[in-house]
Formats: C-alpha cells, sequence, structure tokens
C-alpha cells in the first residue's frame, strides 16, 4: 500500500457527508430537467448489482468493493451539469477519494470506470468499469419515475414506467448475463424500449463481452438480443 494511505470501504463512502451532499443535489438537478430517479436509490442499487457480479465471477474481495464504491459514486458529476457528467464525476471522485487517503492505485481504477459510464463516452476498460457499467444500464423500473403524469408525454417515463419486473441474471454455465424485463405493453411498447435504451444494452454487450459472457434482452419470456 501507498505510504500513509488507507483502507477506503463502501461503508466510509456511504457514510459520507460530502458524497451524499453531492448525490443529493445531482438528483435536485437532474429532476429540474425532467430526468428519472438518479438518488440513493439508483446509485444504491448500482452498487449492490455491481459488487454482486464480481462476486459472482469470483473476483477478490477488494476488487468487489472498489466496484461498490465507484458505482456508488458513479453519479456525482451531475451536480456540475448533466453533460459530460461521468469525466466531471471521475475529477470529483478522485479529489474525494485522495483526501480521504484511498491508495493511487485503488483510485485510478475508480476513477477510470466513473469516466467510463457515460454511454456517449463509455468503454469497458477494466472490470469495475464493466460491472458499473451493466448496473447503471440494466437499472429500469417503474420507481424511477418521479411524476406518473408524464409518462404519456415523455418516453423515458413511459418505458421506465412500464417496466413491472426487471431482474439481471448471471449464468455463468452458459457465459451470458440475462436482463429479463415484464413489461406493461398497454403503456409502452418494446419499440418504445429500444429507441430509448438500444445504445445502453449494445454497451451491456461489450461489458459482458470483458468478462467472456454474453448479454441477452429477455422481454416479455421473448429473447430480444
Amino acid at each position: 500500500m501507498d505510504d500513509n494511505k488507507k483502507i477506503i470501504t463502501y461503508k466510509d463512502i456511504k457514510q459520507s457527508p460530502e458524497v451524499r451532499a453531492y448525490i443529493k443535489q445531482a438528483d435536485i438537478s437532474l429532476a429540474a430537467l425532467g430526468l428519472t430517479e438518479h438518488s440513493f436509490a439508483h446509485v444504491t442499487k448500482c452498487a449492490e448489482v455491481a459488487g454482486k457480479l464480481l462476486q459472482d465471477l469470483d473476483y477478490e474481495p477488494r476488487k468487489v468493493e472498489l466496484a461498490k464504491i465507484a458505482a456508488f459514486m458513479h453519479d456525482i458529476g451531475n451536480v456540475i451539469n448533466r453533460v459530460d457528467h461521468a469525466q466531471s464525476g471521475a475529477m470529483m471522485a478522485f479529489w474525494i477519494l485522495d483526501k480521504m487517503g484511498m491508495p493511487y492505485e485503488e483510485t485510478a481504477m475508480i476513477i477510470n470506470a466513473i469516466g467510463n459510464h457515460d454511454e456517449g463516452t463509455a468503454y469497458p476498460v477494466n472490470a469495475i468499469a464493466a460491472a458499473v457499467i451493466i448496473a447503471d444500464k440494466s437499472d429500469v423500473r417503474r420507481s424511477r419515475v418521479r411524476d406518473k403524469k408524464t409518462i404519456f408525454s415523455d418516453i423515458h417515463d413511459r418505458v421506465n414506467y412500464a417496466v413491472e419486473k426487471a431482474e439481471l441474471i448471471m449464468n455463468k454455465e452458459d457465459k451470458e448475463i440475462v436482463l429479463n424485463l415484464k413489461i406493461d405493453t398497454s403503456i409502452s411498447s418494446v419499440m418504445d424500449y429500444f429507441e430509448i435504451f438500444l445504445q445502453r444494452m449494445l454497451l451491456c454487450r461489450k461489458a459482458a463481452n470483458f468478462f467472456g459472457l454474453d448479454f441477452k434482452l429477455n422481454i416479455n419470456d421473448s429473447e430480444q438480443a
């Protein structure tokens, strides 16, 4: 370990008043823009999913912990602006983690992952980044919609609200990760889903390929990809 550096845990990050303040204000900003929930429910779910992915793939416990930290912090850049939030979030994470005393090598992996999670510029450059990508892009659910009145005027809200159930399943024997969705097609068509999420699903495929796995999407018991 680097001299004078400390082991920073996922619990430390979750309880950090600084990190929590940035996540809270970032979500307030996104609410003003009319975007779906990006607050503690989203980042906590992402952390749990990213950590479980690496755990199921037999990565060492510390790498699992770093994935959870990166996933919890991945959207803090929205506090500055939605545009280029992955890159600004990576810079913010660097200053926070360096100040907390995290070893340089670990900080580097985390900011690398955060800077590569947005579909406009993302790439699964390491295992943590790949796990964060899959966790983030698979978080589609009804509870992310802030106002039911917008579901027929905003396609993002409509698609999220239509999802009655979402389940990400790792199948190591078949070497695949499957996102199973149950969608109420009276609210949103499958085509609406692909209009919004196609780029994200293609990114999930790249992330799964990083682990030597296929990514498959199953909507209403019908394989889509």
